[in-house]
């Protein structure tokens, strides 16, 4: 009677396994993305960066990151005090020489003649210029919309005359001013689109744009841009007229949530942030941790890498968990049905046996 019972109550947990599993597949099958995971708070993500650090922060591993940025030119300095910050809040004692050429570097870098010098080679030169020194030596123009229209003219000059086209600067030019124009909507507000396209537009001259994010551009550029009206774009009509907007979307979406970062924070942290920005998820993950993190982005970012720190922005969602509960219930219930049924094969031979006459 009790094995009979047993039987009966695994074979119940069997079924309601089956079942929940299958309604679960089947919901998924309708909608695939109802499985993903789900944004994380702003305390999840702290909690889950603090536990990350706890295993990557090591003193060994700080030492190296420093004296790696130490060893660059320019030297960026809103990592390497963002470093620094980080040694002192996780308890980390740096090495006295360490500290020393630290000290004596930035008293270097930040005295009146080597800024002097520097910005003016800034000024020039995008490329050559220190995050901390772009906003104010280089990047002014590009924030406005009179940078953009420069942009559209450049390249419908160079178009008319057959020379080569920068489609980078042209698609971040038609969206920002798109965006003032209201031309391209996106997600996000025009002041945000706008906003983040002028420090693409900065970061692309420093050569801070990803690779996806490049040809993001080019492919908006391509599919979007009317050839023969470019050179005519004199104001925003024409511009409207000479553009297909919706091809500049998935590049719109993904800008418009660089603002979000720079209200957390500042331009220059975007700017240093901005390689690891493939696309609108990424740009979406780096706003909720800069939200969540403020000023203590960049140290987690230095120490735990892109895979990491974005990892710290989800969660499993409902349905996952779910999912993961009756495939568990239905492993476990299929595995006591198992050693059930050994169990009553195994008595079954003992009986056997047992029954068997002892030969005489």
């Amino acid at each position: 009677m009790r094995r009979r019972l047993a039987r009966l109550a695994l074979t119940g947990v069997l079924a309601a396994s089956v079942a929940g599993t299958g309604m679960t597949v089947v919901r998924i099958a309708h909608d695939p993305l109802a499985i993903a995971f789900r944004a994380a708070t702003a305390a999840e993500i702290r909690a889950e960066t603090d536990r990350m650090l706890a295993q990557t922060a090591t003193p060994e591993a700080l030492t190296a990151r420093i004296e790696a940025r130490l060893a660059e030119s320019p030297r960026n300095w809103l990592a390497l005090d963002a470093l620094r910050e980080l040694s002192a809040e996780r308890g980390i004692a740096l090495q006295p020489d360490l500290i020393m050429r630290f000290d004596q570097t930035r008293k270097d870098d930040h005295g009146y003649l080597a800024q002097a010098a520097s910005c003016a080679i800034c000024a020039f030169d995008a490329a050559r210029c220190s995050l901390t020194q772009v906003m104010m030596c280089n990047a002014p123009v590009a924030l406005t919309p009179v940078g953009d229209m420069l942009g559209i003219t450049r390249a419908g000059v160079a178009y008319a005359s057959g020379e080569e086209v920068d489609r980078i600067d042209l698609a971040l030019s038609v969206v920002g001013l798109g965006a003032t124009a209201a031309v391209i909507a996106s997600g996000g507000s025009s002041i945000a689109v706008k906003a983040g396209a002028g420090l693409a537009k900065t970061a692309r001259k420093m050569g801070r744009l990803s690779p996806r994010l490049v040809s993001m551009a080019t492919d908006a550029v391509r599919e979007g841009v009317d050839w023969a009206r470019l050179p005519a774009v004199r104001s925003l009509d024409d511009l409207n007229a000479a553009i297909r907007a919706d091809a500049f979307l998935p590049l719109t979406n993904t800008l418009a949530d660089l603002e979000r970062v720079r209200t957390a924070t500042n331009a220059t942290t975007v700017l240093h942030l901005l390689p690891l920005v493939d696309d609108a998820d990424d740009a979406r993950k780096l706003a909720l941790t800069s939200e969540a993190l403020g000023p203590r982005l960049v140290g987690r970012a230095e120490m735990l890498g892109k895979a990491r720190l974005f990892r710290a922005t989800l969660r499993l969602g409902e349905l996952a968990w779910g999912l993961f509960a009756s495939v568990t219930a239905l492993v476990l219930a299929l595995a006591g049905m198992a050693g059930h049924m050994g169990q009553t094969l195994a008595l079954r031979l003992l009986r056997r046996a047992a029954a068997k006459p002892k030969p005489r």
